[in-house]
């Protein structure tokens, strides 16, 4: 009998305020993600550039405390960000399994269950967009998660480099780009092409591995 109610108590019913309260954690993630990354733009530096001049100095025109803790933050709360969305996916299974178990409560029908129950998995990140970049004009911010980017999809994705690929073969011309946000699907239309900054886009991609 003690067995019986230990195993009964590992398995907690979800319900749709857990639900809730788990994207509400992952909206604030999102958001401490997005206010490392805006101070590191206005640093002027990104996750990547190095922190020593060409002599192997330390820079002195950025403060390298302040860079390397949001960097760190922001790496420890991308982790946070996939925990999060593997927490959600179980619990939004759990909900599910429970609807159709008693169809009478109809929990179901609401706002934060439906929408990301079928959605594919994200295979990438964006962790910066630049002010006035091609990424920018067409409304990528950080933290949205790539599900389609052109011909590439979660089903064909093997590294970045066969989003490099399409971006290089694809200058000014739009591109159909599918993402995660905020739990909702969202779809723009990017063109790859030349600016005032690097690259084609102006944004940078972390892969994500689930």
């Amino acid at each position: 009998m003690k067995m019986t109610e230990e195993n009964n108590a590992a398995e907690p019913r979800v319900t749709e305020e857990d639900v809730r309260l788990l994207i509400k954690r992952k909206s604030d993630i999102e958001e401490q993600i997005k206010a490392y990354h805006d101070m590191l733009q206005t640093a002027g530096i990104g996750m990547d550039a190095p922190l020593v001049d060409v002599e192997g100095f330390p820079r002195a025109d950025v403060d390298l405390y302040k860079v390397r803790t949001a960097r760190h933050n922001i790496s420890c709360l991308q982790n946070d960000h996939k925990a999060i969305m593997v927490e959600i996916e179980e619990a939004l299974h759990k909900l599910h399994a429970t609807a159709r178990v008693k169809p009478e409560k109809d929990v179901t029908k609401t706002e934060v269950t439906e929408p990301t129950a079928s959605l594919p998995a994200p295979f990438a990140l964006v962790d910066t967009v630049t002010q006035g970049s091609p990424a920018f004009q067409a409304g990528l911010r950080v933290g949205d998660e790539i599900i389609e980017f052109g011909s590439v999809n979660t089903l064909n994705f093997r590294n970045l480099r066969d989003v490099a690929s399409v971006v290089q073969h694809s200058e000014g011309k739009s591109l159909r780009v599918g993402l995660l946000r905020s739990g909702q699907e969202v779809h723009l239309n990017l063109t790859p092409k030349q600016w005032s900054g690097r690259g084609l886009l102006g944004c940078n991609l972390v892969p994500l591995h689930r």
